[in-house]
């Protein structure tokens, strides 16, 4: 017998009777109000193969929607939504994974119709601990080493100028480390935390060693499984930033009150000298919170680095591009075609303001060639955006705009 799908004439509640009659009077559960019939459920009679055979998933997915099945494609099964019983999606993936499928709830721009889209989830790979290990080992003799380089010249300052501070490159290098591994591993955490929340699959950080001045290029979690929600992604980008920033702030303080601070008139300009670059936030913690001088020259101390650092990571990873924090975050607020454009622009961008920073070009070029990936987003992108993740949204944009650093680090 075919099913009728019925809406309710005064309230618009939907849901599958065993009629086909065009009208059946006060048949609403929710309001008593007539129910019209507007289409046939015609689940049971698919004849696709392995469509109708899996009826324990189908019924699971009645719980959930009013809907009829609407193609295949592969192992995808795509179904029109005509209503939503459940709407919060994380209950469905939570159950649908139980019967090992994923799914992702989308609305086409023209006629606003809603499709949910069925698809066998993915095991995770497992991951060798040891490498993750031996890359936290290495980064810290990496910004060990980086942070005694920084330490000499620090040194080197204050026996030119006769100044107190300290003297123990040692002790300033293992400071340095543990500033900035800190601030990277905080960062890092927090997008765990938050993946673990919202029942998202991740790694632990992996550090990224690098022999440079700064001993590292940074952190970086492994995503193993789809974000479920827009909120899910907005959390996901939103955390690492802010839980970094919120580290990296007593950090430069800290840092700044160990700086040396000259006049402008005993500082005579010399080749070879690194300058690292301004942003709001050191310029509001220089002018009104350490009250520095406009004619006094700083110079700073390893941990005040590490701050700097730590600052300059936020202000990358909030780049609204790609699959970076910030990508995250814009992309649950854009369609996938227009997040895609930005992120183009963004990259080219980049490419032309290397004429400030020549390190901007491999910013530019690492932008577009992730933005070829793309941000596939969240698999619900139907369910509206909370209003507490459109503040933690404001947040990251403020925190943006502090950390902007046009000319990071330049030579004298």
């Amino acid at each position: 017998m075919n099913r009728g799908i019925y809406e309710c004439v005064k309230c618009g509640y939907r849901e599958i009777k065993d009629s086909t009659e065009p009208l059946i009077e006060k048949a609403c559960p929710k309001c008593g109000g007539d129910m019209v019939l507007v289409g046939f459920d015609t689940m049971s009679e698919m004849q696709e193969p392995g469509i109708g055979e899996d009826n324990i998933l189908i019924n699971k997915l009645g719980e959930f929607y009013v809907m009829e099945p609407y193609k295949r494609e592969g192992d995808v099964i795509v179904f029109k939504i005509h209503q939503i019983r459940e709407n919060n999606f994380k209950i469905v993936l939570k159950e649908l994974e139980k019967l090992g499928y994923w799914a992702a709830l989308k609305k086409k721009d023209k006629d606003g119709e809603i499709f949910l889209y069925v698809f066998p989830a993915q095991p995770p790979k497992e991951e060798n601990p040891w490498i993750g290990i031996l890359l936290f080992i290495t980064t810290v003799f990496t910004t060990l080493l980086a942070g005694y380089m920084l330490s000499t010249g620090y040194i080197a300052t204050l026996d030119k100028y006769g100044l107190p501070g300290i003297r123990n490159p040692y002790l300033n290098a293992a400071a340095f480390s543990i500033s900035i591994l800190t601030i990277l591993g905080t960062h890092e955490m927090g997008h765990k935390i938050a993946a673990t929340y919202h029942g998202i699959r991740s790694t632990f950080p992996y550090f990224i060693p690098f022999p440079n001045i700064l001993g590292t290029l940074g952190a970086v979690i492994r995503v193993k499984s789809p974000i479920p929600t827009r909120d899910a992604a907005i959390d996901l980008g939103v955390s690492g930033p802010l839980a970094g920033f919120l580290v990296a702030v007593p950090v430069t303080l800290i840092g700044l009150r160990l700086s040396i601070q000259v006049p402008a008139s005993w500082v005579t300009q010399t080749a070879g000298g690194i300058y690292f670059g301004e942003n709001l936030f050191f310029i509001i913690l220089e002018k009104y919170v350490m009250h520095i001088p406009n004619d006094a020259v700083l110079f700073l101390h390893p941990v005040a680095i590490a701050g700097w650092i730590g600052i300059l990571v936020t202000f990358l990873n909030l780049i609204p591009a790609a699959q970076l924090d910030g990508g995250h975050i814009a992309r649950a607020f854009m369609k996938r075609k227009l997040h895609h454009y930005l992120t183009i622009a963004l990259g080219l961008a980049m490419l032309a303001l290397s004429y400030l920073w020549v390190a901007w070009s491999i910013w530019g070029i690492l932008i577009l060639l992730l933005g070829m990936a793309g941000n596939p987003g969240a698999l619900d992108e139907v369910t509206p955006i909370s209003k507490k993740r459109l503040l933690f949204a404001l947040i990251a944009v403020i925190i943006f705009i502090l950390s902007a650093t046009p000319v990071p680090i330049k030579a004298g």
